[in-house]
């Protein structure tokens, strides 16, 4: 039976990685789809097949991975060719997913979705939406500084994802990543007890 699943989404830089690592420690089973999209294109990864027939032998690095600098610059330049990539990943990153959460153990599931919002939300796979937030000036601040992007790259990744706005709309829950660690704990603890009982009440209805 699959668990109580939460999909846990934000922009770049809003600190996802962050919070899933905190439910973690609680207990909580983590899937993060980004972590699944890496797999299946690292070398040998079986999404590396269909990118090279897709988008030529340039789309794949030396070692037989992808290329993600070359592919990003594609796909943020051309809306056709990011369709193209998402076609081929979007179908196996679900399978996996799904894959993971019916086997997986822990009181409830995370489950990563970046690009959440922009895909639509879907209420079969996930129970309810949490979004990480925080200001637009803060995103790029740690997406400069843990990738070395210019500030022009990340705000055109920026503009290429859902609006802050956008998200809140979807939001079920909230997690506000502008403050200390301790105040970001704070609020993951809190979360964590809320979903361990609407995953008992759900095994008990």
């Amino acid at each position: 039976m699959k668990p109580y699943t939460v999909g846990l989404t934000g922009g770049i830089g809003s600190g996802k990685s962050a919070v899933a690592a905190l439910f973690a420690r609680l207990g909580a089973q983590v899937i993060d789809t980004d972590e699944i999209a890496h797999e299946l294109t690292r070398p040998g990864g079986e999404a590396i097949a269909s990118i090279r027939a897709a988008f030529g032998a340039d789309a794949i690095a030396a070692d037989g991975s992808l290329d993600r600098t070359a592919m990003r610059r594609l796909v943020f330049g051309d809306a056709r060719a990011r369709k193209r990539l998402e076609a081929i990943l979007h179908p196996l990153i679900r399978a996996e997913s799904t894959r993971r959460l019916e086997r997986g153990a822990g009181p409830y599931a995370i489950l990563v979705i970046p690009l959440l919002v922009e895909g639509g939300v879907d209420r079969s796979r996930t129970e309810r939406v949490l979004v990480v937030d925080c200001p637009e000036a803060s995103q790029i601040e740690r997406v400069r500084r843990r990738s070395g992007l210019a500030e022009a790259e990340v705000r055109a990744i920026l503009s290429s994802q859902a609006t802050r706005e956008q998200r809140l709309a979807a939001a079920d829950d909230v997690i506000d990543n502008s403050r200390s660690q301790d105040a970001l704990a704070d609020q993951v603890a809190r979360l964590h007890e809320k979903y361990l009982t609407l995953s008992r009440s759900r095994t008990a209805s």
